[in-house]
């Protein structure tokens, strides 16, 4: 499920692509998001594993987009950051003698997948450049 992964690396390229000619550190984008730059850590080697991200150590670190904000779809963030489907399965296991225990997780995936095409699908419309662009003062 996506949960928050999206929002989080939404918020972190946001910020990154309004500074794109500084490097963020962990500890700004932390600020940011209110949370602690383990987590902006974690999220940003996801991010620059998946290439959109670039780092720099040293004092003067830190992170910034490796390609302008307008060539980033948000459908790529989805992509990255989906594990399986927007929405899970039951934890249980249905039971196979019932008809509906039966057949129910073969139709919910059908149904997961149909959801899940329809947000990247929304998504791939939309640019992170036009998406930050609402946080420009």
């Amino acid at each position: 499920m996506v949960k928050s992964k999206f929002a989080i690396s939404i918020h972190i390229l946001s910020l990154l692509s309004l500074s794109e000619s500084e490097w963020l550190s962990s500890d700004i984008i932390a600020g940011s998001l209110n949370t602690n730059p383990a987590l902006v850590r974690k999220e940003l080697a996801a991010l620059k594993e998946a290439d959109l991200v670039e780092g720099k150590e040293g004092k003067n670190g830190g992170s910034r987009l490796t390609k302008p904000a307008n060539n980033i779809y948000l459908s790529d963030v989805f992509q990255i950051v989906k594990e399986n489907h927007i929405f899970g399965f039951s934890p249980n296991l249905p039971n196979p003698a019932c008809p509906v225990g039966r057949e129910i997780n073969g139709a919910l995936e059908s149904l997961f997948d149909t959801i899940d095409q329809a947000v990247y699908e929304k998504l791939k419309h939309t640019t992170l450049a036009e998406f930050s662009a609402q946080f420009v003062t």
